[in-house]
């Protein structure tokens, strides 16, 4: 990776405890390398660090940074990527949760991975996104984009919902199921995966349909071609919630089409030297360990 930069921003974990930490000692690490630093408005207010560093506001930060780090678990960096997108400002992740699939770079590690992606040593690794449109009727009452997936589920009531699901216009089947996950290669490791859907490689440009909990045990997942249309069409008297990366909502009403098609935005995650996804999956996913050890 060839890029010179020159202007930071830090995003941190608003509920971690020990977030305010690792902001100070990643902003001292770059104030040394003479960088310019920016700390997210949010994170300057839940940190109290904001009169210690220059305050910015998303749109600021998508204007004004060459890079952005993140330290948090995937959801710090679920958001920060969906209020980045139209920017294309690159992300870098500090695990500071759990899992930490998209944020690879332990906190114990974190100036030794950041200052190698510093020196031009990064991986650049591109992941594209869904764009999201909720039609009812003619007219479009809701848009939005997703990294992981979009998720369609009966919401809070204690029985199926039925919807009709079409590719590119073509009528494919209509499905009595607790719901639907429309999920990229970058959220196959995430609800998809406790769903049995298949894990995606980050290099593919398939979307994956994995259905929750069908009545037709038939009704297993498919993975399509990125340049599909995907429509679900809910069917009366049934109601259902749309939720988008797992942060944000929508009441569905029967009829509702939720239109869902490859987004024109890509976030571009900058991964350390050395990164392999296989090896970070057998590190997250525990395999080949001994079943003793589980």
């Amino acid at each position: 990776m060839n890029h010179a930069f020159k202007s930071v921003a830090l995003i941190g974990k608003y509920q971690s405890p020990d977030v305010a930490a690792a902001v100070l000692q990643i902003g001292g690490f770059l104030r040394e390398r003479e960088l310019n630093v920016l700390i997210e408005q949010g994170t300057a207010s839940s940190t109290r660090l904001g009169s210690g560093f220059a305050v910015a506001t998303y749109d600021e930060i998508g204007a004004g940074a060459d890079l952005a780090v993140v330290l948090g678990g995937d959801g710090t960096m679920l958001n920060a990527a969906r209020r980045l997108a139209e920017h294309g400002v690159p992300l870098v992740g500090v695990n500071e949760g759990r899992l930490g699939f998209l944020t690879d770079i332990a906190r114990e590690h974190m100036e030794v991975g950041l200052g190698a992606i510093l020196d031009g040593k990064g991986v650049e690794a591109p992941r594209f996104m869904l764009d999201v449109v909720v039609k009812r009727g003619s007219r479009s009452v809701f848009h939005t984009i997703a990294l992981n997936d979009v998720v369609v589920n009966k919401g809070d009531i204690g029985r199926m919902i039925e919807f009709d699901v079409r590719i590119d216009d073509e009528f494919v089947y209509t499905q009595r199921s607790d719901g639907m996950i429309v999920s990229t290669p970058t959220g196959s490791t995430a609800y998809a995966l406790s769903a049995n859907g298949p894990i995606l490689h980050p290099d593919m440009v398939g979307i994956a349909l994995v259905p929750l909990c069908p009545h037709t045990l038939t009704a297993r997942p498919i993975t399509l071609p990125d340049s599909c249309t995907i429509d679900i069409v809910l069917q009366a008297p049934h109601d259902a919630r749309v939720h988008f990366d797992g942060q944000e909502r929508f009441d569905a009403r029967a009829g509702d089409c939720i239109r869902i098609t490859r987004s024109p935005h890509h976030i571009r995650l900058i991964h350390p030297p050395g990164y392999s996804y296989f090896a970070m999956l057998r590190e997250k996913l525990h395999w080949s360990a001994s079943p003793r050890h589980l």
